[in-house]
């Protein structure tokens, strides 16, 4: 559909229903999808499998299906004319935490994405809202809670539509409703 905006984002917690909604928008979108999973499947626990199999069993056997790949600026460049539909922002975060040192450089590589997408793309983000939780007591998980959230905010600030999914109930904070 000619109206769906370059850049959307869904959020939510853990469970909330966020990845089924951003599916279905995906497929609504009238737009050739690409999936992109930012989990690295290296190391994963056997709950963390299972959870991936789930997802992988859910989406349309026709979707390409990018894994492994944290470049996502290269990724938005080799599909243009795709919905990428990257789920999710937050475990791409935690992968470029691993091997990134500097916030600002994360965060400036996600501005490159962004921009990647703007001129001339389409992705549709996913994303945990963590802003609601706690303060982490140890300097790790509060470098990663404040980058997710700086992720988030920069995203959410250059989207057209951003929802909230809570019990699988889509709220539209921003934008018109879908």
């Amino acid at each position: 559909m000619s109206s769906w905006p370059r850049l959307a984002l869904i959020l939510g917690g853990a469970r909330s229903g966020k990845s089924r909604r951003a599916e279905q928008l995906a497929v609504a979108s009238g737009l050739p999808v690409v999936f992109v999973a930012t989990c690295l499947t290296r190391n994963l626990d056997a709950a963390m499998q299972e959870r991936l199999r789930q997802h992988r069993e859910r989406r349309p056997a026709a979707w390409p299906t990018v894994e492994n790949r944290l470049d996502l600026h290269n990724v938005a460049r080799a599909w243009p004319a795709c919905l990428l539909l990257v789920d999710c922002l937050t475990l791409w975060v935690a992968a470029r935490l691993e091997d990134t040192p500097s916030d600002a450089a994360i965060l400036n590589e996600l501005a490159g994405f962004l921009d990647a997408v703007e001129a001339g793309g389409h992705a549709l983000i996913v994303s945990n809202e963590v802003g609601q939780t706690p303060v982490p007591a140890d300097a790790l998980t509060r470098r990663f809670v404040d980058l997710a959230g700086q992720a988030n905010q920069q995203v959410a600030a250059r989207a057209a539509h951003v929802e909230w999914t809570v019990a699988g109930i889509p709220m539209t904070l921003k934008g018109e409703p879908r």
